[in-house]
């Protein structure tokens, strides 16, 4: 990687940015020590002028990146020629044992089980997720969740991008020793930067993180506001949950579903994502995703740190689990998606 101090116009500003290639993460804007950053409309924007760290460049997810450095990082190894979604330890169908979650979470409510218990067990004390947003329905705003209502309440995929970095930060900042962090592959991507750079402020504390399967993301202006609010006529308040299965549907708070052509949305797919050739965040501790499956969560455990904290949740009877072998199905697509995603950017 490169490592000499080189500053924001000449690197991010027009190699990611202006080529449309920022994802929006918002890992430069967290780790500039001079504050030379913000985060502006869903992107990096120079408040004052760059002190040329060369900070910036070396966590972005999007510049200068190798796939088979990062993996020797993670895992000690690259991938064999049979993982070709990514070095993997155990791969399961999980979902949360207490039906309250399971209701509120997305496919089997997995992620937010692992989370609460890890708070309740003190593995963590905090978690960088994506809550609400007040002010927007059903808009995604990055929450440091501190405790298990937190985290039911934030349960549930909105399919649009929330910058969860930016709540990293604020853990970061209220001194929090353990942490969680729950993102998509290109932020698990930034994750893994932070902690080869290594910035051992924003590296010590994290424990572990949670990948989410992504196909894409799709902007709020488009999605919801456009297709949803103008077009179906939806209000937006009254959504009470999404999921994709071949299709968007979209639970009302009225017991109806309305249905959505990913076809029919693809114009509102953030410009980024059509250069992304990760779609089970390879790179993650553990790896989840619906595919397809009703109330359960497909699951990649990928690192010890992973599978030590799967365990822990396993054992304290938190999570119900099954063979992968149960639902073929499922398998059939994490592999039809990840090969789907590797045509965006080959490596």
């Amino acid at each position: 990687m490169n490592k000499r101090k080189i500053g924001f116009h000449e690197t991010l500003g027009q190699h990611v940015v202006s080529s449309n290639r920022c994802v929006g993460c918002a890992t430069c804007v967290v780790v500039c020590p001079f504050n030379c950053l913000a985060y502006e409309g869903g992107q990096p924007e120079l408040v004052k002028d760059c002190e040329e760290c060369g900070i910036c460049p070396r966590v972005c997810p999007k510049n200068d990146w190798s796939w088979s450095e990062t993996e020797q990082f993670v895992f000690g190894r690259s991938r064999e020629a049979d993982e070709g979604f990514g070095v993997n330890r155990r791969l399961i169908l999980a979902q949360a044992s207490d039906g309250k979650i399971r209701k509120n979470g997305q496919d089997g409510g997995f992620v937010t089980a692992l989370l609460i218990h890890s708070l309740n067990e003190g593995i963590i004390e905090g978690a960088a997720v994506a809550g609400h947003a007040g002010e927007k329905p059903f808009y995604p705003s990055p929450l440091l969740a501190t405790t298990p209502e937190q985290l039911l309440r934030s349960a549930g995929t909105r399919y649009t991008y929330s910058p969860n970095m930016l709540a990293l930060k604020e853990g970061i900042a209220e001194k929090k020793r353990s942490l969680a962090f729950v993102g998509t592959p290109c932020q698990i991507h930034a994750i893994r930067k932070i902690q080869m750079f290594p910035l051992k402020k924003y590296a010590t504390p994290l424990q572990y993180n949670v990948g989410l399967m992504c196909t894409e993301s799709f902007t709020y202006t488009g999605l919801f506001e456009e297709e949803l609010g103008r077009n179906l006529n939806v209000q937006l308040q009254k959504i009470v949950k999404m999921n994709i299965k071949g299709k968007i549907l979209i639970d009302l708070k009225s017991g109806a579903t309305e249905e959505i052509s990913l076809s029919d949305v693809k114009k509102y797919v953030r410009p980024s994502c059509h250069n992304c050739s990760d779609f089970s965040a390879e790179l993650a501790d553990i790896s989840a995703g619906g595919l397809g499956l009703n109330g359960w969560t497909f699951v990649v455990v990928r690192t010890e740190k992973g599978e030590d904290v799967f365990n822990s949740a396993l054992e304290a009877g938190v999570l119900v689990t099954r063979p992968v072998e149960e639902e073929p199905f499922a398998l059939k697509l994490l592999s039809k998606l990840t090969k789907k995603k590797l045509k965006n950017s080959p490596r």
